[in-house]
């Protein structure tokens, strides 16, 4: 059980990793962005000078700890499609709430179909959950 634990943080430490990124990047933007001519001291300051950006750095670090931790146990047929699959569906619904970005019915209907294919994957988690 505690390799299928260490997946979900893996899991929702990426899908944080990537909104933080993107609210990272906006943040960024919103600050005048990498300012040309500053060079590599100039993207230095950008990206220290913005927390959210590192902190999703910091997810992303700690999100490989976690899913290599979980692979020990779990085969990548079953975590890899977990973690993308479930990533896709958290990034797309947050990004359509906090974002504002659209989805078109479509697109829906894709994310519903997704997590279909993640709770058809996750089935056969219950073989190693007792690992």
């Amino acid at each position: 059980m505690r390799y299928v634990i260490a997946l979900l943080i893996a899991l929702l430490l990426n899908a944080g990793a990537n909104l933080m990124m993107k609210f990272g990047a906006k943040r960024l933007a919103a600050n005048g962005g990498l300012i040309p001519g500053k060079g590599v001291e100039g993207l230095i300051n950008a990206v220290t000078s913005n927390w959210v950006l590192i902190l999703g750095l910091f997810c992303f670090a700690t999100n490989v700890i976690f899913y290599t931790y979980a692979l020990k146990r779990i085969p990548i047929s079953l975590a890899y499609p977990i973690m993308v699959g479930a990533g896709f569906a958290i990034i797309a619904v947050v990004a359509w709430r906090y974002l504002g970005e659209t989805l078109s019915v479509g697109q829906w209907l894709g994310v519903s179909l997704i997590l279909a294919g993640i709770i058809l994957v996750a089935r056969e988690m219950r073989t190693v959950a007792g690992s």
